[in-house]
C-alpha cells in the first residue's frame, strides 16, 4: 500500500487540528507470550484507541517499543494502524537509529500510508548539534513523508538548530520530551509560523499546565493507552480551566503512577502494558530488554489505577 497523504503543510494542519481535538495516542504493540508479534491484539488494541477519539494515532513509537521491532513487525504493526485509521485521524509511525537505519522504516511506513514520522532519539552516540541538523537532513531527503523531531535524552536542539530543521521543507514539528521550558520557550519564539510543538514528557500530563504557559497546550497520552477514561477526564478539566477537577485526578491518580514507574527504568512502558491487561487489552507482555512489573508493583499499579477509575466513575 502506498497512500502518500498530502504536502507537509496538510499533514501539519490535519494534526493541528487533532491536537485541538484530542490527546496524541501512542498505541502499544501486541504480543504474543512467546514473545511474537500478535497482529490481532494490535488490531483491537488500535480500534479501541480509535473509540476513544484521540487527535492523531503514533503507532511504532517508544511505548509501541519500535526499538523491539524487527522491519516486518514494523510494517504489520503501521499497517494495522493505517487500516483501522482508515483516514479519520492522522497516522504518524515512529522510526530512528541512525539516518541509513530511520530511512530503511521510513520507506516501509510510507508504502503501509502512513502520513509522517516521529524521528526518535538516535542511537547510543552524543552528537553535535551540526550531527543532529544532518540527521535530519540526510533523512528529510530519503522520504516523502513529513518528520517530527524528537527531542530526548542525547537529543537537545538549541534555538539555531531549531531554525535549520525549520528550513527543512517536510519537518513540520517537534516534540519535546526535555520538561526545559526556558529551552522550549526559546524554541517555539523561534520557530516559524505554522511549526508544531507538542508536549512528549513522560506521563505528560503532570506538565500539561506547565507547557501550556509556554504556549505548547497539545500533548502526548500514555495513560490514553490503557485509560482514555482518565485520560478524556483530565484534558476536558485542563481545556475548561477546571483547576479542582485537574488536581484530583493529578493527587489521586497521576503523580501516585508516576511514583510507581520511576520505581523501575523501562516502568515507563511496562507500567502502561500491564495496566492495559488489566483492563483486559490482549497486549501481551513486553520484549526484553524490557521487563514486566513485579507482582508487588502490580499490585499497587492495581490500586493506583481503580483510584483513577473511581474519581472519574469508570470500572476496573
Amino acid at each position: 500500500m502506498v497512500r502518500v497523504s498530502g504536502a507537509p503543510q496538510d499533514v501539519a494542519r490535519r494534526l493541528r487540528e487533532g491536537m485541538a481535538a484530542g490527546v496524541l495516542s501512542f498505541p502499544l504493540t501486541a504480543f504474543h507470550e512467546d514473545g511474537t508479534l500478535d497482529r490481532e491484539g494490535c488490531r483491537a488494541h488500535v480500534a479501541d484507541r480509535l473509540a476513544a477519539a484521540p487527535g492523531a494515532l503514533f503507532p511504532a513509537c517508544g511505548t509501541g517499543e519500535f526499538f523491539s521491532l524487527d522491519e516486518d513487525e514494523y510494517r504489520q504493526v503501521v499497517t494495522v494502524a493505517v487500516e483501522e485509521a482508515a483516514g479519520r485521524v492522522p497516522v504518524v509511525a515512529g522510526t530512528g537509529y541512525g539516518w541509513a537505519q530511520a530511512a530503511r522504516f521510513a520507506r516501509i511506513a510510507e508504502e503501509a500510508g502512513a502520513d509522517a514520522l516521529l524521528v526518535l532519539p538516535h542511537y547510543l552516540v552524543a552528537a553535535p548539534q551540526s550531527g543532529l541538523v544532518a540527521q535530519l537532513t540526510q533523512l528529510a531527503a530519503r522520504t516523502r513523508l513529513p518528520l517530527i523531531a524528537y527531542q530526548r535524552d542525547q537529543v537537545a536542539y538549541t534555538v539555531d538548530s531549531l531554525r535549520h530543521i525549520a528550513r527543512i521543507p517536510n519537518v513540520i514539528g517537534l516534540k519535546d520530551g526535555h520538561s526545559d521550558l526556558d529551552r522550549l520557550q526559546r524554541l517555539t519564539l523561534a520557530a516559524p509560523e505554522g511549526f508544531l510543538f507538542f508536549n512528549g514528557a513522560a506521563t505528560a500530563e503532570v506538565q500539561a499546565r506547565a507547557y501550556t504557559a509556554v504556549g505548547v497546550p497539545a500533548y502526548s497520552s500514555a495513560v490514553h493507552a490503557f485509560a482514555p477514561e482518565i485520560a478524556g477526564a483530565f484534558r476536558t478539566a485542563l481545556r475548561a480551566g477546571d483547576e479542582d477537577t485537574a488536581d484530583r485526578l493529578l493527587r489521586g491518580f497521576y503523580v501516585p503512577f508516576v511514583e510507581l514507574r520511576d520505581r523501575v527504568p523501562g516502568y515507563a512502558v511496562s507500567l502502561v502494558k500491564a495496566a492495559a491487561r488489566l483492563r483486559g487489552a490482549r497486549v501481551g507482555p513486553v520484549r526484553a530488554p524490557l521487563a514486566d512489573p513485579s507482582a508487588a508493583d502490580l499490585a499497587a499499579l492495581k490500586d493506583v489505577l481503580a483510584a483513577g477509575l473511581d474519581l472519574v466513575g469508570a470500572a476496573l
